[in-house]
């Protein structure tokens, strides 16, 4: 019985998180962090730049949310929103974490996270500031509309901010309250779970590369075209 129980509890690293979605977030962490400042400074080229490689990423990350890995693909972790307030009923309690990939309730916070951003850079695409800098799709729109979606890009910054804010400190609270550590694993890619955890399918990196640089074309064809 005594081996029973401690099979039961062998916890072995099992990898969960590929290398294309971590390297998604971590680059989307940085490209955020550029955006901001290089329009608190001013450096309006860099905040274009920044903000087409945003593009790129939400592109790449729409296409992966179906044919890319098991744990990335938005089937397998978008549940209905009472699910995911019944999850939050339990956060309280201390918990061992056996969740493969996103639980029930952070899935819908990427769902947010990319609806806001996909807003922020789209209103970017036909907004202009000040006349000194123009979003490719400018021209496609009157210039009223325009300061209107730049008005609309600067307000929408504020929504996106407390969205950030807010994963990270349900990431913090996780792991606080719960012991649960959510960001080891999507650095290293690995989670310490039951033994008997079935290990999810990983997609080709390949593949990930292949949509990477058809997004990228996209992307230049959206800006050198339009």
């Amino acid at each position: 019985m005594a081996l029973k129980t401690a099979d039961r509890s062998l916890r072995l690293p099992i990898r969960v998180w590929d290398t294309p979605t971590r390297l998604f977030h971590w680059c989307l962490v940085l490209l955020f962090v550029t955006a901001y400042a290089s329009s608190q400074l001013d450096w309006w080229q860099l905040h274009l730049l920044a903000g087409y490689a945003v593009l790129v990423l939400l592109f790449f990350r729409l296409v992966w949310g179906f044919i890319g890995s098991e744990t990335s693909r938005f089937a397998n972790f978008l549940v209905s929103p009472l699910a995911g307030l019944r999850h939050l009923k339990h956060f309280r309690y201390l918990e061992p974490d056996t969740q493969i990939g996103h639980n029930a309730a952070g899935g819908w916070m990427v769902l947010i996270l990319l609806g806001v951003l996909g807003l922020q850079v789209g209103t970017g695409l036909f907004s202009n500031h000040h006349g000194t800098v123009n979003g490719p799709l400018t021209k496609y729109v009157g210039h009223a509309t325009s300061n209107l979606l730049a008005d609309v890009h600067s307000r929408l910054f504020d929504l996106l901010m407390a969205a950030v804010i807010l994963h990270v400190v349900t990431v913090v609270a996780y792991f606080v309250v719960k012991k649960q550590d959510l960001v080891r694993p999507m650095m290293t890619g690995k989670k310490r779970l039951p033994a008997a955890t079935r290990a999810p399918r990983l997609a080709n990196p390949l593949l990930a590369a292949v949509v990477l640089l058809a997004t990228i074309a996209a992307v230049v064809a959206l800006v050198q075209l339009a």
